[in-house]
């Protein structure tokens, strides 16, 4: 199986408010579309994935790589020629946060969002290596500053 390999230094940064479309929705949500990458101060490295059209929806995303340094997402050929992705550094990728109860986070680095940051479309991919990867990897907890 032919994939694409990213890594850290392939991913650039998005700017801040950017829309992004999603033509096969995400798991669960297959018919929203459409979405803005938002973000905001003091929220980093947090970001805001809201639906267009439905301002109170929306998920948290971060960039997988500064929770998993060694994180190697390996994407199916499929999916790269339906994002058309030439280069590594045209996709930027976001995984999905989940908060659950008692303040504890985990991150699906299974299942990460691909853009293709040229066109702004994007997918929710399952990584030719998911096999290597937790769909609730745990967040680690920033120490509040004295």
């Amino acid at each position: 199986m032919k994939c694409l390999t990213l890594t850290e230094t392939d991913t650039p940064e998005m700017a801040a408010a950017s829309e992004v479309r999603l033509p096969m929705g995400l798991l669960g949500f297959e018919h929203l579309k459409d979405y803005l990458l938002v973000a905001n101060p003091g929220e980093e490295p947090f970001l805001w994935l809201q639906v267009k059209d439905n301002g109170p929806l929306a998920f948290v995303v971060v960039n997988p790589f500064l929770i998993a340094p060694d994180y190697q997402p390996d994407l199916p050929q499929a999916d790269v020629e339906f994002l058309g992705i030439e280069q590594p550094d045209d996709a930027l990728l976001f995984n999905i946060v989940t908060l659950h109860h008692g303040g504890r986070a985990t991150v699906n680095l299974k299942g990460p969002i691909i853009v293709n940051r040229h066109t702004n479309i994007g997918k929710q991919v399952v990584l030719a290596n998911a096999s290597e990867y937790a769909v609730q990897h745990p967040l680690p907890l920033a120490e509040a500053n004295a």
